[in-house]
């Protein structure tokens, strides 16, 4: 049993902090938040009972809120079988993350980051003597650490740098057609 000392000092007991948790964000968000939030971190289909599972709603409102998101391409859907699996639209978190991405970053920082970005991969083209992480992972051994955690920050820096490049291209493309 956990002990929670609040604002006002009085202990609260908890049985199962995760209950907790979950008891607060059910006060704390509608059904459809939940779902949203549940959908928004799902890169592979889910049906909409495991989607109600983890969104604390009936498997009958996770559906129908599954269906709202596809309905304005949030979600998307693919079968399998007889179940319907629903998961993020992929196209339309990509296009959030280069928004976002403009929102928060200047040009100049955008430019500075990209500059980093290829530095970095030019650094793992020169120590594995390779050009692609697929190539080292073609190369590594089941037990160098050090490769195998080079490789995955290879992959996420080249994932980045597609990212700020399309921020950038997004931005120059959006001044032309406003011009």
């Amino acid at each position: 049993m956990l002990v929670h000392i609040g604002a006002d000092m009085t202990a609260e007991r908890w049985d199962d902090i995760n209950e907790h948790v979950e008891e607060e964000w059910k006060a704390e968000t509608t059904p459809f938040e939940r779902v949203y939030e549940v959908v928004e971190q799902t890169r592979e289909g889910h049906s909409a009972a495991e989607l109600a599972e983890r969104a604390l709603v009936s498997e009958p409102t996770a559906r129908r809120h599954c269906k709202a998101l596809v309905n304005t391409g949030f979600a998307e859907t693919e079968r399998e079988g007889q179940t319907t699996l629903y998961r993020r639209n992929a196209d339309r978190a990509l296009v959030s993350r280069i928004h976002q991405l403009r929102a928060d970053t200047s040009r100049d920082e955008l430019l500075d980051g990209i500059e980093r970005m290829k530095t970095e991969l030019q650094r793992y083209q020169d120590e594995y003597g390779v050009i692609s992480p697929e190539d080292l992972a073609r190369t590594l051994d089941g037990d160098e650490t050090a490769g195998w955690e080079d490789l995955s920050a290879w992959k996420t820096t080249r994932r980045n740098l597609a990212v700020a490049q399309a921020a950038l291209a997004y931005e120059e493309a959006s001044h032309h057609l406003t011009a």
